[in-house]
């Protein structure tokens, strides 16, 4: 398994593409949508920022750009090209290749993270205590191994044509609802009911708690939990129902 997350993070590094979407798009992102805020715009009915919100959500973005689109559409041309019928031949279990792919799409996520940190310290200024930076980073990363799992079952649940076109509907929708592009707050009532139990939105809720200078609730957490053994669990029943069918 180790072996073949080094393959996966150096097959991603060699990618151009990858660089761009996954690093400098979320950065880019972040300027357009924050880098015209004043510091002193609150967001609705909290005491944080809109930069520092802005902030958050863009390096969510990015962390889900990272380990949902490219993940969903290289395992299912993996699986068409007869790459993976190949690993089934070696001594890597099921199991270890559902954790592998998740763990490397996880690991990939942390430049994008980080980018858009360095882009709002600088540009914007936002300022955080040590703790606060290194928590942000650290919940963001961990949380983002929710979406890679969810890349894992959609590489496994379509086929190469239909990978890409499922996991942006997935993409845009998780981060619209979730309360990446903009807050909740702004949505109607019920809607934002349904929007407060999406991982996207727990996910976010990590970071603005760290902002706001205390932990992550309990809540965010516990969705975020549920969604990972969700989804790991929907990634490995559709790799055995694939090998099955090899």
């Amino acid at each position: 398994m180790t072996q073949l997350v080094k393959l996966e993070i150096a097959r991603a590094l060699r990618n151009k593409k990858y660089l761009f979407f996954t690093v400098l798009y979320p950065s880019a992102l972040f300027l357009m949508l924050g880098g015209t805020l004043s510091g002193t715009t609150k967001v609705m009915g909290t005491e944080l920022a809109m930069p520092a919100f802005y902030m958050v959500a863009m390096a969510s973005f990015g962390a889900l750009t990272a380990v949902l689109l490219g993940n969903s559409e290289r395992i299912a041309k993996e699986r068409e090209q007869g790459w993976v019928r190949q690993l089934r031949l070696t001594a890597l279990p099921g199991r270890g290749y559902v954790l592998g792919k998740t763990a490397s799409a996880g690991v990939l996520s942390l430049p994008a993270i980080l980018a858009v940190f360095v882009i709002a310290g600088v540009v914007k200024g936002v300022r955080f205590e040590v703790w606060q930076w290194l928590a942000l980073t650290g919940s963001l990363w961990a949380g983002s191994l929710v979406f890679a799992a969810l890349g894992v079952a959609i590489g496994y649940l379509a086929n190469g044509d239909t990978a890409r076109p499922l996991a942006m509907l997935f993409y845009f929708g998780l981060s619209i609802l979730g309360g990446l592009w903009m807050p909740t707050a702004a949505f109607p009532q019920w809607l934002q009911n349904i929007c407060a139990w999406l991982p996207t939105h727990a996910y976010a809720g990590l970071g603005q708690a760290i902002e706001l200078g205390g932990a992550p609730h309990l809540k965010d957490v516990a969705v975020l939990a549920v969604y990972f053994v969700l989804f790991t669990g929907a990634a490995a029943w559709l790799y055995r129902k694939d090998s099955l069918k090899a």
